[in-house]
């Protein structure tokens, strides 16, 4: 009897995903702000192919798109998640507990994250550390953590301007704001010797000392919206911004980049490792879809071509860094072979 009702789920499975191809012929993908650009651009070369309808685009953030992602397999699940950081293990458990059992990994290139402000204000200078001292929550004063009593740059240090500080910057589900708190908090939080020794023998404490930003005004939670922050920094030149270098790229004549750690944000310094604040970028398509819902091969094979990702590629045009031949050649492989990760 057991047996009986197995095969029946398994077939009743088959039928609710048979009539996919009828029930959404047009490939739909959500995740990064910082990725929708490069993804857009795909989908829109992809559709004038006119073999396939234009895929559809969302940004919701890195982990908005995974949740979208990870929720099911069939019509009503996303088949691509674009993320501007790897996929988490307990993102995965989500996905497996749901029927999502095989997950296809695609890094296509690199990004920088900006801190950016209005090219009518002289530009920024600043290191981690005190980028950290600016942002966190809690910061040491008098070897103690204590509520983050900086108002203005110059507090924190005598050759900053005496600009008040305020940040817009990505919510919590940001893979920006993911990597931001990995690049930049974390590392400015270890200049420090007391956070130092807390990540010795307190790791919970240490994490929560880095990673949780202030909530008194200072730090603006702007939303996935990058193309607002910009325009919020127009009105307010002293502000900084936090975005992927593509948006910095591409507002180029309104924005400029803080040099951090003694370098700017720039094409050549983050492709050659000198920038100090960057990081890869992944799409993640869904196995179960592959075949199910047309088009999916096909714009996978649009996107790791060398016309798209290389390096006179339509995507570099967009900001994209791209990886090293040898490393395009590698994931180019991956993606024609659509093998899923390993488990």
């Amino acid at each position: 009897m057991k047996k009986t009702l197995a095969v029946a789920a398994i077939a009743l499975a088959t039928v609710s995903f048979g009539g996919v191809a009828q029930a959404r012929d047009q490939i739909r993908m959500a995740g990064s702000s910082t990725v929708y650009p490069f993804s857009t651009s795909v989908a829109e070369q992809f559709g004038k192919s006119g073999k396939f309808k234009t895929p559809v685009v969302e940004s919701t953030g890195t982990g908005g798109g995974f949740k979208l992602f990870c929720s099911g397999v069939g019509p009503d699940f996303t088949d691509i998640s674009n993320a501007s950081r790897a996929i988490k293990s307990s993102e995965l458990e989500m996905c497996a507990k749901n029927g999502v059992g095989e997950v296809i990994e695609i890094k296509f290139g690199y990004d920088g994250i900006a801190l950016a402000n209005a090219k009518k204000h002289d530009r920024y200078s600043l290191t981690r550390k005190q980028i950290f001292q600016a942002l966190a929550k809690n910061v040491p004063v008098g070897g103690k953590l204590v509520p983050n009593p900086y108002t203005t740059w110059n507090q924190i240090d005598p050759s900053l301007p005496n600009d008040k500080i305020e940040v817009l910057g990505p919510p919590p589900t940001s893979g920006t704001r993911d990597a931001f708190l990995e690049l930049v908090m974390e590392h400015g939080a270890l200049e420090f010797p007391e956070i130092k020794e807390l990540k010795k023998t307190d790791e919970k404490a240490f994490k929560a000392a880095f990673s949780s930003l202030r909530e008194d005004g200072v730090y603006i939670d702007a939303g996935e919206n990058d193309n607002l922050i910009v325009q919020k920094l127009e009105t307010n030149p002293r502000a900084l911004g936090i975005f992927g270098y593509s948006y910095l790229e591409q507002n180029g004549d309104k924005i400029q980049g803080s040099i951090i750690d003694g370098s700017e944000p720039t094409f050549d310094n983050i492709a050659a490792g000198k920038y100090v604040v960057s990081r890869p970028l992944f799409f993640y398509v869904k196995k179960a879809h592959v075949g199910q819902i047309p088009g999916i091969k096909e714009y996978v094979a649009e996107f790791t071509s060398e016309k798209a990702w290389g390096t006179n590629g339509y995507l570099v045009d967009k900001g994209l860094i791209p990886m090293p031949d040898a490393e395009r050649k590698e994931w180019a492989k991956k993606a024609a072979d659509m093998a899923p990760m390993a488990k």
